[in-house]
């Protein structure tokens, strides 16, 4: 992660909108310029997890003897409406038939095309190729293959994790459906952390009723923001060094549910001209665009009535408060005085899946560092997910 704050610091301006106010129309990302991205125009007549394309990708030299082709799919935004979405498929060349598929799901801080995972692994990005690459080479020299798909969909919603949930079980369904991928039988597994959590956690709360028909060996899930409502309340509008992430959240939960979230019409002469330098921007330039700056900054009044309806937009994001459980074992991993996510709404989220029968294995690192927390859990994590692939019993310490 380079920096994981996926919905954070924007505080109490999200839940500020004005009740009655006519929605401004959001601005979307700029189209990606390659023509596979786009949807095609008989979208709707497709099911959810239906191919749509599917393209050979060059060779990347971080990943030898590694397949690489990206898939255009079929799945479902935030409203029930369809969508055309991307994963990533990362096969051995000498990949045997019905070997384990892992659909890992990247942090994606951004709200521009460029910021996919399928276009940034074609970049120097040093985070994903430098320190992300050898795990994942230790999984492809098993005979793994592995999925990834660009979760925020194709307007970037950056925020809207219920979203990203769909798009990885829908995605999942179309990796299944490519006969050259040899992964139809495969035991599939989930996993992810911080903002890639919260996808691999919806979408593990999600499977039972979005997609009853896959079978998911496990789901491993680190420092998950299971409640975003808490997040914002605590934050409140001070001036924050990653306040552009903040507000890169709130726009991107404005794309997804223009109708009930206008936070445009809550921003300022500062506050728009900054949404104009995040319209297609990924971490760096997002940061740079908010550093030290606080909601009142960008904000029109500082007269603050709290709107239901958005407030609702940020519940249906918030994992704690939706009453699905997984149908899955669960691997769980934190910081026990995390900095960027409560710790409280993992511990009480986790509880209840446990007294819904789901076995879970719960893990606290022992550092006081959202960051440091995601690496020290990674062997335990392989090693869990080794397990679940070759069908072993769950532990769990419910």
């Amino acid at each position: 992660m380079r920096i994981r704050v996926p919905v954070a610091v924007i505080g109490a301006m999200l839940f500020t909108i004005a009740a009655g106010s006519a929605a401004a129309q959001p601005l979307l990302p700029t189209p990606d310029p390659d023509p596979f991205y786009a949807a095609p125009a008989d979208l709707a007549a497709h099911q959810p997890g239906d191919v749509l394309a599917v393209r050979a990708q060059p060779a990347l030299s971080s990943f030898p003897n590694v397949d690489v082709t990206l898939i255009k799919f079929r799945s479902t935004d935030s409203e029930g409406k369809p969508i055309a979405a991307t994963t990533t498929v990362l096969s051995p060349h000498d990949r045997r038939p019905d070997a384990p598929l892992l659909s890992l799901q990247q942090i994606i801080n951004g709200l521009g095309s460029q910021c996919a995972v399928s276009r940034v692994l074609y970049t120097t990005d040093p985070n994903l190729m430098v320190r992300e690459a050898p795990a994942w080479n230790v999984l492809l020299q098993r005979g793994w293959s592995m999925a990834l798909p660009d979760h925020l969909g194709p307007r970037f919603a950056y925020g809207a994790a219920k979203l990203g949930g769909q798009i990885t079980l829908d995605g999942i369904r179309a990796v299944q459906h490519v006969a050259d991928l040899k992964v139809e039988h495969s035991p599939v597994a989930l996993a992810g952390y911080s903002g890639g959590g919260m996808a691999t956690a919806w979408a593990a709360a999600l499977a039972p009723t979005y997609a009853p028909e896959l079978h998911l060996a496990g789901a491993a899930m680190g420092g998950v923001p299971m409640n975003l409502v808490s997040m914002l309340e605590t934050l409140g509008l001070n001036r924050h060094p990653v306040f552009g992430l903040a507000l890169a959240a709130g726009l991107g939960l404005e794309r997804e549910y223009p109708d009930r979230f206008p936070i445009t019409d809550q921003l300022n002469a500062s506050g728009l001209a900054m949404r104009d330098k995040l319209l297609n921007s990924c971490t760096n330039d997002i940061l740079a665009a908010g550093a030290g700056v606080g909601a009142l900054d960008i904000a029109k009044t500082t007269v603050m009535t709290d709107d239901p309806v958005a407030r609702s937009v940020v519940e249906e994001n918030s994992l704690q408060l939706y009453s699905g459980v997984p149908n899955m074992p669960v691997f769980e991993w934190h910081s026990p005085i995390d900095g960027l996510v409560p710790v409280d709404a993992i511990v009480d989220t986790i509880h209840r899946y446990c007294a819904a029968g789901t076995r879970v294995w719960s893990e606290q690192e022992p550092v006081p560092d959202h960051l440091t927390a995601a690496v020290l859990g990674l062997p335990s994590v392989l090693n869990w997910l080794d397990a679940r692939m070759r069908g072993e019993e769950a532990p769990t310490n419910c």
